[in-house]
């Protein structure tokens, strides 16, 4: 358990409480935290503090655990309370099932001495002495857990250079990426959301030198967020107000927009919020939006561009990813060199195309809805630092073709319907060049969450991403039938790409 050591002076039960939340925040699968002190030197307390933020149960009973030896909670991920005072032998955790517990949770050790090599070396020690009126944490290990437990600490850091250092923290949201969500509450005040954003991993090259995410212009940093959010808020949509930011670290304290979300109560679509929100896509789609963006003094923010580089190596995840999931082995190099050729075709029509801020995943999960409100501050939006300059086509198409969401085609219609009127009344528009590049970018939308979503699974160990595919492959069709498609559709169907298939 060598390695950096972080110290915490916790002045009173408030302040231990504060640091089981940090680290209930922090905690992953098969995460050990170790907390060794002398009797009464806090760890019960600082157990009970943690255990109660991951259950979200302020009043949640929390026995020491010294005679049953284990206690185990079911929470965001289960955790499992060891107490290892009465253990007689090391080899007596195999009987606790504490292997076991690692697999699908996390785990709190005290007295880890009685079995200490027994213990995963990537175990995070937590060690409780007397100092003063209070009580001083020492925090070391090595790896991820200890990691992530250091990154919370600065998190609450944070929070206290922006004067909510006593709020109480829960867990909100993650998505896909490393990004989490959390609300942070402070008498008196409305809650906000915590957002830590770390800088993006890059990974290897995979073309002319560069990773993917460099050429799918994926955002490497929280900057990307706070520039298109001010954008957004000057032109008229209700994005989340920054009321602080730590650019480097990757921490932003924003506005809680809501806890409605945009679907209705059984989690199915509702037209008139979809209408709704291809309205607002309308106003915005109307505007001019600036493509470098001021974040903070000197630092400026330049949109990238949806260019062919980065729709051609999004669709190519279907043949890098899907493929393989379905037919056993690599793509041939007679299927990627006709993949690439019938979507090089189809790009070309975008020649001269009506391009704009696209958001980039506007679908449900990143719509909050107001119903209290009217217009178009009904709809509170987030999640969008992927933004980039492309067809204005694109932000209908994901969310018209919800890829979480079933959206049946004649709410489709509906919303398709809703934003073409919303652009007619508001002056020229050119209805069949925007059709045919909505069917265009939804091709290639779908195209690419199929693969997505295979590589979630086997790269990243997410299988629940496997049960939107067949939606995905309806949308594909769907996208499919415009007559600018044929040939592609025909490929497609050539080579197998829409069938039915269980993976």
């Amino acid at each position: 358990m060598a390695g950096v050591v972080l110290e915490r002076f916790l002045a009173d039960e408030p302040a231990t409480a504060r640091l089981g939340e940090d680290l209930a925040m922090s905690l992953r699968p098969g995460d050990v935290l170790a907390l060794k002190g002398d009797l009464g030197a806090g760890k019960s307390s600082l157990a009970r503090a943690l255990i109660r933020a991951m259950t979200d149960d302020a009043g949640l009973d929390v026995p020491s655990p010294t005679f049953t030896l284990v206690q185990s909670y079911e929470a965001r991920i289960p955790v499992h309370h060891f107490d290892l005072y009465r253990l007689s032998s090391a080899s007596e955790l195999d009987e606790l099932g504490f292997d076991e517990a690692l697999a699908q949770g996390a785990a709190l050790v005290e007295w880890p001495e009685q079995a200490e090599a027994y213990l995963p070396k990537t175990s995070v020690l937590i060690e409780l002495v007397h100092q003063n009126d209070g009580r001083l944490a020492r925090l070391s290990g090595q790896g991820a857990a200890f990691e992530r437990a250091a990154r919370s600490l600065a998190m609450r850091d944070f929070l206290e250079r922006a004067g909510w250092g006593e709020a109480q923290r829960r867990y909100f949201i993650g998505d896909a990426s490393a990004r989490s969500y959390e609300i942070v509450s402070l008498a008196g005040l409305p809650p906000r959301v915590l957002m830590n954003s770390p800088r993006l991993m890059l990974g290897p090259p995979v073309r002319d030198g560069r990773p993917y995410a460099m050429i799918a212009h994926t955002a490497q940093s929280v900057s990307a967020f706070v520039a298109i959010d001010r954008a957004l808020r000057a032109g008229g949509v209700s994005a989340p107000e920054v009321h602080a930011q730590d650019l480097d670290q990757g921490f932003l304290l924003l506005e809680h927009l809501g806890s409605e979300g945009f679907l209705g109560q059984q989690g199915q679509p509702v037209a008139e919020r979809y209408a709704a929100a291809a309205e607002l896509l309308a106003m915005m789609h109307g505007k001019a939006w600036p493509d470098r963006i001021e974040v903070a003094p000197g630092v400026f923010h330049d949109v990238p561009p949806f260019d062919r580089d980065a729709m051609m190596i999004e669709a190519e995840l279907l043949v890098d990813w899907y493929v393989p999931a379905i037919s056993g082995g690599p793509a041939s190099d007679a299927l990627r060199a006709g993949y690439n050729s019938e979507w090089n075709a189809v790009l070309n029509r975008l020649e001269g195309r009506e391009y704009t801020l696209m958001l980039r995943d506007f679908h449900s999960p990143n719509i909050i809805w107001r119903g209290e409100r009217t217009g178009y501050d009904r709809l509170g939006i987030v999640d969008v630092q992927d933004a980039l300059i492309g067809p204005s086509a694109y932000d209908l198409a994901s969310l018209a073709m919800d890829a979480r969401v079933t959206i049946p085609p004649e709410i489709e219609r509906r919303t398709l319907d809703a934003y073409i009127a919303a652009r007619h009344k508001a002056g020229a528009f050119n209805e069949d060049e925007f059709v045919e590049t909505y069917a265009i970018m939804a091709a290639q939308r779908n195209s690419k969450i199929l693969g997505i979503f295979v590589r979630l699974e086997k790269r990243d160990g997410k299988p629940y991403y496997l049960k939107h595919l067949p939606r995905i492959r309806d949308y594909l069709r769907r996208a499919l039938t415009h007559p600018a498609l044929a040939a592609l559709r025909d490929f497609y169907t050539a080579h197998g790409l829409l069938e039915e298939r269980s993976l």
